[in-house]
């Protein structure tokens, strides 16, 4: 597996820790797998309201213009997702796995759509750090997913990395934004 950071910063020794501890993914021989990290200028409990959302992706996620759940919101429910265009794809259908709210866990797999991520699994954990003596959030994502035909692992990587990047970035701005404005409580109960 490899880890990318966002901003050419070096890995930490916690940042390795936490990958370990809860970034494990098995990964066959015809897929790919790599982890990402952001640090987030906003409280852990601000940013960790905005990724916990599995019903309301797009409050940070750019490519997602509509998203419906079946059913409760509860570990194997499942959410329609309608992708903006400029992608190759038009909708993704997902399951939760995991949505620990003590820890900060969340983890989706990918059981449809019209796409070529097929057997696509991530996982999002949410960490306090501080940063310039302020309140910060260090959040790792990690995924693995099958090398469709034609492709390479590092063609794969590289895409998947380049949309989790934005997903990331975007989630840091959000964040941030609400944490300026001087929201201190959890976005869901705003």
């Amino acid at each position: 597996m490899t880890v990318s950071m966002l901003g050419g910063d070096r890995r930490t020794g916690v940042e390795d820790e936490y990958i370990r501890r809860h970034h494990r993914h098995e990964v066959r021989d015809n897929q790919c797998s790599s982890s990402l990290v952001k640090h987030i200028r906003a409280p852990v409990h601000l940013v960790w309201s905005l990724v916990r959302r599995f019903d309301q992706p797009q409050r940070y996620k750019p490519f997602v213009s509509r998203c419906i759940v079946q059913g409760d919101l509860e570990i194997g429910s499942v959410r329609e997702v309608n992708v903006r265009s400029g992608l190759p794809a038009t909708t993704s259908k997902e399951r939760l796995e995991l949505l620990d709210d003590n820890e900060h866990i969340f983890s989706m797999r990918i059981v449809g759509g019209d796409h070529r991520l097929r057997n696509y699994s991530s996982i999002i954990t949410v960490h306090p750090e501080v940063i310039d003596s302020r309140p910060g959030t260090l959040v790792i994502e990690s995924f693995v997913v099958d090398v469709p035909d034609g492709n390479t692992q590092d063609e794969t990587c590289y895409f998947v990395e380049a949309l989790i990047k934005c997903n990331l970035k975007s989630l840091a701005e959000v964040s941030e934004r609400l944490a300026v404005q001087g929201h201190t409580e959890p976005i869901d109960r705003i």
